[in-house]
């Protein structure tokens, strides 16, 4: 029912992921990050707790495949899950249990893991892999593009109707969640992407105002005089 992908970005240190799927609200569920600690995805027949657990174990000095390794060992269900991981230094964990849904695939390269099920095609996670690493921009620009390619190659095998990005650097709260949480039309990539163009030129201007207000440029909306 989903298509996603994680990375680090080598050059900021920054964590961030995209996901689309058939069901509402995907991002909601599945996406997980933590600022200075990693990246986490929990999709298929969802756990949303898992996204935490292995950002806590993370935390604490784990691995990714230590995390990974961990969760899959203390969790139960754990073939209906399919589970992926990056950490603080840009090493990667995946799962699928025997149980995920319909045609499924996992890919990784260095900093970056995608996975999905229900997919029109095993190659869908290898086409995000291979979209993020040939695309240039900032790290945003770079997990719309892995999004994006991730539906050129086929995507899920049925229509997708929510989508989401996901982006840490380092503050406690997302320097990016943008989400389209339903879209009956089947352009949730779209979506995201658009609100990504708007929201990318003006994202240092809302970190600003969170760090110093009186620093910060002025809102550029009626009545800010």
């Amino acid at each position: 029912m989903t298509f996603s992908l994680l990375a680090r970005c080598a050059r900021t240190g920054q964590f961030g992921m995209v996901i689309s799927s058939s069901s509402p609200a995907v991002a909601a569920r599945c996406a997980h990050a933590r600022a200075g600690v990693g990246v986490a995805a929990t999709q298929n027949i969802t756990d949303p707790a898992l996204g935490p657990r292995l950002l806590d174990l993370m935390e604490q000095g784990a691995s990714a495949p230590e995390a990974m390794a961990r969760v899959l060992a203390e969790a139960p269900f754990v073939d209906y899950r399919q589970l992926m991981c990056i950490d603080r230094a840009g090493r990667v964990a995946s799962h699928s249990g025997a149980k995920t849904l319909g045609v499924w695939a996992l890919a990784e390269g260095a900093g970056v893991v995608a996975g999905g099920n229900l997919l029109a095609g095993p190659g869908v996670p290898a086409a995000m892999v291979a979209g993020f690493e040939a695309a240039g921009g900032e790290f945003g620009d770079r997990l719309v593009a892995a999004l994006q390619a991730g539906a050129a190659a086929g995507g899920e095998a049925g229509p997708v109707h929510s989508a989401g990005l996901l982006i840490v650097d380092r503050e406690s709260w997302p320097l990016a969640s943008l989400r389209c949480d339903w879209d009956e039309a089947a352009r949730p990539i779209e979506a995201v992407a658009r609100a990504w163009a708007v929201y990318a030129p003006q994202m240092a201007a809302y970190v600003q105002r969170a760090r110093d207000p009186r620093e910060a440029p002025s809102y550029g909306v009626p009545g800010d005089e």
